[in-house]
């Protein structure tokens, strides 16, 4: 079986969240079974890591795609790298030598002609898949180009489509879609790319719904989610209207990547049979972020600084945990000037607390060291597709507080309100979008570290021992490929 993964991001070529981890470790795991994978990316000219550019070998295939009335000629290379086999699409001109992958204003045009190259590669002789796998807005023209041209005497080939974050559909102009030559008046007026809730625009992720023939989302809440609450976010109606082919399966982690046993960014291995060993991470964190050694419990938040990771949550918990008596370590970004400089102002009202240490930026090393050293990590997203902060957490034996939503609700469960056996339990859920079901949170978890640190080491270790690797996910995408094929 030929699978070709299409996506904005692939780890470590090209990463700015969890999609790049996504496609890197559902990528490796599928090969691993035997399936032959590629990747097709943009290639980004410039934020390509250098150590990759000199294993970058040029193809004698090049394709061709309308623009302008004229014709775009697109280089396409080959990296194989870290178990990885990638082809990087490379247009004529600076399309994708920008800065940063997203943000820019023209990211509609961009990434419908790398759609637009996709399609005419995988069209050529030798380069026909038997399965496209696309990753949101950003490859979802594709989809809707498989649907309205079928090769003469060729069957269509089937296509998936996954859902990471709905928030983001590709909303782009008709005129748009013209300037490479796409059949407008096909896909819209009505079409597959019609969107009423903007009228004149083509939403381009609610094509992608509509054309592939297997939709998914990375985890089964969120599946349940986008179809039921308001985190379709205006997409429930073509969900609803797909829902026989729509399913939600949930993501791994990288777990030799994420392996406190062997991780050499770590001072200190250990597991879940060297549990106690965990503490020394946790005395090189503070001797590293200058805070006072205490006994005390370390709560980490380690995300994007953003409205989706919950700003207010994050910061009231801040102050909660500090006032339970805990320490907090924070390491992330915040795109937002607005968000950034309130957590700007909150590490400055912090800089002579011994027990707090906030870290704006990301730094790699840093996050495996919390990782390692925190006890507890917050995680208290207002949605979360999947989530890979609490499986990585858990790894790491530091128990998970998080919002019951999405994968987060698939993958935490609660130390006190579970019907689950208490084997299977390992960490805390809270529901409410408020500080005090934070602090209420924070309270319970803050109390069993203190009075019943077995029992909360218990948790740990369940955590520990839980099997969140790519194993299980790639079995079920391997069936689902299987199903779309007949097989």
């Amino acid at each position: 079986m030929r699978v070709v993964m299409v996506g904005a991001e692939c780890a470590p070529f090209a990463k700015v969240g969890g999609l790049g981890d996504f496609i890197q470790g559902l990528a490796r795991a599928l090969a691993a079974t035997g399936v032959e994978v590629q990747v097709l990316l943009p290639y980004y000219r410039g934020l390509l890591p250098e150590p990759f550019v000199s294993r970058l070998e040029p193809l004698d295939v090049a394709v061709s795609i309308p623009l302008d009335g004229a014709a775009l000629e697109c280089t396409c290379w080959r990296l194989r790298a870290e178990g990885l086999d990638c082809v990087l699409i490379d247009p004529a001109g600076d399309w994708f030598r920008r800065p940063h992958v997203y943000g820019e204003p023209d990211d509609g045009l961009r990434f419908a002609l790398f759609a637009r190259a996709a399609d005419a590669l995988l069209r050529r002789p030798g380069w026909r898949p038997d399965i496209i796998h696309c990753h949101d807005w950003q490859s979802a023209l594709l989809p809707a180009l498989q649907w309205a041209v079928t090769d003469a005497g060729e069957p269509p080939v089937r296509v998936c489509l996954t859902l990471h974050n709905l928030a983001h559909q590709g909303l782009i102009e008709p005129a748009v879609l013209a300037r490479l030559g796409v059949d407008v008046g096909t896909l819209l007026g009505p079409g597959p790319l019609d969107d009423p809730a903007a009228p004149g625009r083509a939403n381009l992720l609610r094509g992608a719904i509509h054309c592939a023939d297997f939709v998914n989302t990375v985890s089964p809440r969120y599946a349940w989610e986008v179809l039921h609450t308001g985190q379709g976010m205006g997409l429930q109606g073509v969900l609803q209207a797909h829902v026989d082919k729509f399913g939600g399966i949930l993501n791994g982690i990288d777990d030799a990547l994420w392996d406190p046993r062997t991780d050499p960014l770590i001072p200190v291995h250990y597991g879940p049979d060297s549990l106690s060993l965990k503490a020394r991470n946790g005395e090189a964190l503070r001797r590293r972020l200058g805070l006072r050694a205490r006994a005390a419990p370390i709560l980490a938040v380690v995300s994007r600084l953003d409205a989706q990771k919950g700003v207010e949550l994050i910061l009231g918990g801040i102050d909660s945990a500090l006032a339970l008596g805990c320490q907090v370590v924070l390491l992330g970004a915040a795109p937002d000037a607005a968000v950034a400089a309130r957590f700007a102002a909150k590490r400055e009202a912090l800089a002579d607390c011994p027990d707090a240490h906030l870290e704006l930026a990301f730094d790699e090393g840093l996050a495996h060291l919390i990782y390692a050293g925190a006890d507890m990590i917050l995680v208290p997203s207002r949605y979360e597709p999947c989530g890979l902060t609490q499986l990585i957490a858990m790894r790491y034996g530091t128990v998970p507080l998080v919002r019951r939503v999405g994968g987060l609700a698939d993958t935490v469960v609660d130390a006190n309100h579970s019907d689950r056996p208490v084997g299977e339990r390992n960490g805390y859920l809270f529901e409410a979008q408020t500080t005090e079901a934070v602090h209420a949170v924070l309270g319970r978890a803050a109390w069993l570290w203190r009075h019943h640190p077995d029992h909360f080491d218990r948790l740990r270790d369940n955590g520990m021992r839980a099997d969140h690797g790519w194993r299980r996910p790639a079995a079920r995408y391997l069936d689902l490929y299987r199903g779309l094929l007949g097989a």
